[in-house]
């Protein structure tokens, strides 16, 4: 019998900021109530730097992918980054 050869899923590179974001979000928030918990202020910077990759990365989804400018908009972690969140280095 031959066994098919398992390969690793090539994942894009995680970077520190969207590290620490997936280690806060334990439900779904929203972009203020994350930049909270970060204690950020800089709107462009939280989103070039932590929203944006994470969302790109497949590790958030936005509760309402057909309004991402709603005010009830809501970030929720995937089921690629609640696999991902328990294998993140300690902070």
């Amino acid at each position: 019998e031959v066994t098919p050869e398992v390969t690793p899923e090539v994942t894009p590179e995680v970077t520190p900021e969207v590290q620490r974001m997936l280690r806060l979000v334990d439900r779904e928030l929203s972009r203020t109530e994350i930049m909270g918990r970060l204690a950020l202020k800089d709107e462009k910077h939280f989103r070039e730097a932590y929203l944006q990759p994470a969302v790109r990365g497949g590790w958030l989804a936005m509760t309402l992918p057909d309004k991402p400018n709603s005010r009830f908009q809501r970030y929720r972690l995937t089921p690629r980054g609640a696999v991902l969140r328990p294998r993140l280095p300690p902070a």
